[in-house]
């Protein structure tokens, strides 16, 4: 079970410590001087919205003074010491999720118009949190023991649960931006959740994808469950296989290093999952980031996109939860850049196949499974491609 002690900081912010043992962290009081926050529409930014593509765009104007890049001793995530308070006043900690100080939506929270228009505005409604995987200021999340593993992913079903119970909110999205290269402003081993008042448009566009498909069948299986199915049956692009969860570069792969894990029944969320899922989830997980990580002499930077049904009837029973891990880094000293396909028309070209990128996945030596004994044993399989394998 994982312990959650609750706490404000000084300028009235949540912040909720995740540790395997109970009591391992204190009620630490936040020592700062803190001007409150304006919880009103004031003290939020906006979203307007696009009449030309039906889409909604946050404005957080505030957002620029926000800290970039800072030298470790003045770390805002590294714990407290009593010579100098940081975000998190405890000087230890285990996991620990807290309201963003330089959110782009929140912290009023609420509903945005319904019917919008030209020149529709409103204030960015919302929740924007930190969550630190470690008070470690160097390292990764695949260096992370299986246990601290662990309590991150129940860190982030707490957070969705709750976070989808806010008023207004209709999809929650937790997620890793890991390395410079991605535009990261903090060094410090962190992820982020977003919970939107609308339903992004790539959530749209795959929900939408998923009710079609669902509806078109007899049997309720899923657009994601059939997917992972003929993935798992042609077995090309497959890297891991487990009791619950497969991992897998997907046939229309847009990017030059792209991999998906996902469960193989239809769960909606994290919130979702069973303890055995998150079990092995945590051990698949740390497998693939260890193997992404052994491509190359140097980190490979990627965003680790967790997609979670948005909060609507329909969608929830049609989308299904996982995992898209994306990297722009095409060759030891090549990245991928957005240019004029991709970033105008949204129309991807990848510089690399799907199936070379699995076998260099499946070939790639993970430091991690190992050495962890309180890492579970999990039924991993490591297939063999075989492009003639079973299709349906």
């Amino acid at each position: 079970m994982t312990s959650v002690t609750r706490s404000h900081l000084a300028d009235g912010r949540e912040i909720i410590y995740f540790d395997a043992a109970p009591g391992r962290t204190a009620d630490v009081p936040d020592t700062r001087d803190l001007p409150q926050r304006d919880l009103g529409p004031e003290g939020s930014g906006e979203v307007r919205y696009d009449a030309l593509s039906g889409e909604w765009v946050a404005v957080a104007a505030h957002r620029q003074t926000r800290t970039h890049l800072p030298p470790a001793h003045e770390c805002p995530i590294c714990p407290s010491t009593p010579e100098r308070a940081t975000e998190i006043p405890a000087e230890d900690y285990e996991v620990v999720a807290f309201e963003n100080r330089f959110p782009s939506l929140g912290p009023v929270v609420g509903d945005i118009p319904s019917s919008p228009g030209w020149g529709t505005l409103a204030p960015a409604s919302g929740r924007c949190e930190v969550v630190t995987f470690t008070p470690e200021h160097s390292g990764s999340f695949a260096e992370l023991p299986w246990e601290r593993a662990r309590t991150v992913v129940e860190a982030w079903s707490h957070r969705t649960r709750e976070l989808s119970a806010l008023s207004g909110v209709r999809q929650v999205f937790p997620f890793e931006n890991r390395g410079a290269d991605i535009g990261v402003t903090l060094h410090h081993p962190h992820g982020q959740i977003y919970a939107y008042p609308y339903v992004t448009p790539r959530a749209e566009a795959m929900a939408r994808t998923a009710v079609e498909y669902r509806s078109g069948r007899s049997d309720g299986e899923t657009l994601l469950e059939g997917v992972v199915r003929r993935e798992r049956g042609d077995g090309s692009r497959m890297v891991l296989e487990g009791e619950h969860f497969s991992a897998y570069v997907p046939f229309a792969a847009r990017w030059p290093l792209e991999l998906h894990l996902a469960p193989h029944r239809h769960v909606p969320d994290f919130a979702a999952l069973t303890g055995a899922e998150k079990d092995e989830l945590t051990t698949l997980y740390l497998d693939l980031l260890g193997r992404i990580d052994g491509l190359y002499d140097t980190p490979t930077p990627y965003i680790a996109a967790w997609h979670q049904a948005p909060l609507l009837r329909g969608y929830r029973e049609a989308m299904g939860f996982h995992l898209q891990l994306t990297s722009p880094r095409r060759a030891a000293d090549k990245l991928k850049y957005l240019a004029g396909s991709e970033a105008a028309m949204g129309a991807f070209i990848n510089d690399v196949t799907p199936e070379s990128v699995a076998a260099r996945l499946r070939d790639s030596v993970s430091p991690y499974r190992s050495t962890d004994p309180a890492a579970p044993v999990a039924p991993l399989l490591v297939p063999s491609a075989s492009p003639e394998g079973a299709r349906s």
